[in-house]
This record gives structure tokens, C-alpha cells and sequence, in this order.
């Protein structure tokens, strides 16, 4: 099946992902807090912006961000950063066009894999990785340093297929 069977165009008509913008970064910082314990420092953010091996994205709704995503290029692979939809938008399948249109991205830089950490508490984002053929391939012990929750390292073997 391709990927992009997974998404109901109608329910998403008027996003646009793009490429995040310096000018995005109050709003993804916002977003950051608003979804993690351990939010990334401001400054993460702006640098990510202009690192050669960080691809950065938005999804823009009516000129309000309403999902990021920072992944990083290593080698043949797409390390999945950090991605974030806001509070007021989840559950709508933002999250997962975000995911696919930087796995795509990847895939026509010539990457072939991609590989994130996920808390193992995270359900509904476990859920939406293996519904896009991530599969768990290990764990990352006490990953996390607020609560020394443990990581699910997930992996998308191939996206050649997207």
C-alpha cells in the first residue's frame, strides 16, 4: 500500500508543510513546551535552522504552525529528532503527513532508512509509527532524564517503498 493512502486529503485540506523558518521559531518553541517534559532550549532550535544536516519542517495552517519536525541526516539514514504537533491540532493526522513528507524528503536525498526514539509510555505516537512500518528494534535504557523512562528505538528499514 503507499503511504499516502494512510491520510484523508479532505481532513488536512489547507496545510502546507514546509521548510521551518527563523521567523517559526517562537511558535515551534511553543510547541515544544507545550508537548515535551524535557523541551529543547530556544537556542537548539535556531541552530537546527541552518545545520547542513538537520532537515527542519512545519506544517503551517492558516498561518499558525501547527506541528514541527526536526530530523538529521547521518549517513544513509534520517534520524528522527524531535517531531511535535500543537495542543489544539492533534488527533487530526498532522503528526503523520509532517512524518511522511520528511521521510519522503529523505528518501529523494538518497536515504534509505530513518530510526527514532519514542517513550515506551507514548502509545499513541508507537501506534502511529508502526501504522507507517516502523518496527521496535530495541531499547534505549533509561533514555529519558526526567523520569529515566525507557526509549523504544523504532526503525524504517526501507524508504524506497514511500
Amino acid at each position: 500500500m503507499n503511504i499516502d493512502q494512510h491520510i484523508n486529503s479532505e481532513d488536512l485540506s489547507g496545510l502546507i508543510v514546509r521548510k521551518m523558518l527563523l521567523d517559526d521559531l517562537e511558535q515551534v518553541v511553543a510547541i515544544d513546551q507545550a508537548s515535551f517534559s524535557l523541551p529543547w532550549p530556544p537556542r537548539s532550535f535556531h541552530f537546527e535552522v541552518s545545520n547542513p544536516i538537520s532537515r527542519c519542517w512545519v506544517v503551517e495552517l492558516n498561518k499558525k504552525i501547527a506541528g514541527m519536525l526536526v530530523g538529521w541526516l547521518m549517513i544513509d539514514e534520517l534520524h528522527i529528532a524531535t517531531i511535535a504537533t500543537h495542543p489544539d491540532f492533534r488527533r487530526q493526522g498532522i503528526g503523520k503527513k509532517l512524518l511522511i513528507h520528511a521521510l519522503k524528503s529523505a528518501r529523494d536525498e538518497g536515504l534509505i532508512r530513518s530510526f527514532l526514539e519514542v517513550r515506551k509510555s507514548n502509545q499513541a505516537a508507537i501506534m502511529m509509527y508502526k501504522n507507517l512500518g516502523f518496527i521496535e528494534e530495541g531499547i534505549r535504557q533509561e533514555y529519558y532524564k526526567d523520569n529515566h523512562e525507557d526509549a523504544i528505538l523504532m526503525t524504517l528499514n526501507d524508504l524506497s517503498h514511500l
